[in-house]
């Protein structure tokens, strides 16, 4: 699996499957109504483990890999995170701008050859009450508020992530920039799940 192949859509839907000693993560495409379409990859992430990856699949079985995400490293997890194919190679890399990110999340995605891209929380009255909500006795109550994101380059969008509402977290992904990877945009939107302490 390459950048075009099975990956000509634009709009992809990502759904977190939750299991015992691992998260699993559904990448589908999606149809011109929402529903869901082709399965185009499995992604999966070991809990407890020293150093943060994910590695998608191209089917249920997990026999071949299609590319991984993994952390630079573990002295510094602001370092970010690389994106590699299935032989290694480098397809991009993002990272969380931390000191922003205490108010609004905000991430940065990079791929060779482009400018980076700046992703952040659409609302930024919602991403304060969502850290304010951590605080509450109220903390195990799921926080049901819209948490979506915008990804932009010099005022072009570049990509969106929405979050539906559902008992599983669940994100509808658009890619609107013609040059990013969409392996690199999927894999950006798993780590808004995975990776981000929400």
């Amino acid at each position: 699996m390459d950048a075009t192949g099975p990956w000509a859509g634009r709009r992809f839907t990502v759904t977190q499957k939750a299991a015992l000693t691992t998260d699993r993560y559904l990448v589908t495409e999606t149809a011109p109504d929402g529903s869901d379409g082709r399965v185009l990859a499995y992604a999966e992430q070991r809990r407890f483990s020293l150093r943060e990856e994910l590695t998608f699949h191209t089917d249920a079985s997990r026999s071949q890999v299609a590319f991984t995400v993994r952390e630079r490293t573990l002295l510094d997890p602001g370092e970010g995170f690389d994106v590699l194919d299935a032989e290694g190679k480098p397809i991009g890399a993002f990272h969380e701008r931390f000191f922003t990110s205490l108010v609004r999340s905000t991430w940065v995605l990079e791929q060779p050859g482009a400018p980076d891209a700046v992703g952040r929380e659409r609302n930024r009255f919602v991403a304060v009450l969502r850290r304010a909500w951590n605080w509450l006795p109220l903390e195990l109550v799921p926080f049901a508020w819209p948490y979506h994101f915008d990804f932009g380059t010099d005022g072009k969008p570049v990509m969106t992530v929405d979050r539906k509402t559902g008992l599983r977290d669940r994100y509808l992904v658009e890619v609107t920039a013609p040059g990013l990877d969409l392996r690199l945009a999927v894999a950006q939107a798993v780590a808004l799940d995975a990776f981000q302490g929400r």
